[in-house]
């Protein structure tokens, strides 16, 4: 196979926007009661047995270095109507939850109100992989309503789903 010529980031950011992510918040609260979050776009099932879904924050993250040692989390996964809470979470250097009604999972980990699912997970394993982890959590608690339209981030852009597409009949 030849040597591969290199990858421009800002080009594979852009082609990397061709394909929607849902949108979801993972939270933590340390034992001084202090509350963490951030927002992730990489959020993605990994196995039903055991249960285990799995998240890619960068390596840089300061919020990620906050809660990776509590050794769980939660996660929220936002609807289309949580834009305003979703950009509360992405921003940096600031309380994030300031006045902001939640919940929180039976370990005392954050959720966020009227999420579409949240998952209570501790922390499997994490793994270096180039600039993010690889961050794996065994979903301990879990419920969910599908009855909203998620927060999608496409094209550098939040977007609801719009139109849902359904397949065609298959021939008989």
């Amino acid at each position: 196979m030849p040597d591969a010529l290199p990858i421009d980031p800002g080009h594979f950011r852009k082609v990397l926007s061709a394909y929607p992510t849902g949108v979801c918040v993972i939270a933590a609260q340390d034992g001084a009661g202090r509350k963490h979050a951030m927002v992730v776009g990489s959020f993605t099932s990994i196995s039903l047995d055991p249960p285990l879904v799995g998240f890619y924050p960068a390596k840089s993250s300061a919020s990620w270095a906050a809660m990776a040692p509590i050794g769980s989390f939660a996660i929220s996964v936002l609807g289309a109507d949580q834009l305003a809470q979703c950009q509360q979470f992405a921003a940096r250097g600031m309380d994030k939850f300031g006045d902001l009604a939640h919940g929180a999972t039976a370990a005392g980990h954050p959720l966020i109100d009227d999420a579409l699912a949240w998952f209570d997970c501790t922390l499997e394993v994490t793994h270096e992989v180039g600039d993010h982890y690889l961050v794996v959590g065994r979903v301990v608690a879990l419920d969910g309503q599908a009855a909203r339209e998620p927060l999608l981030f496409y094209g550098g852009q939040y977007h609801g789903l719009g139109q849902a597409v359904t397949a065609s009949p298959q021939p008989a």
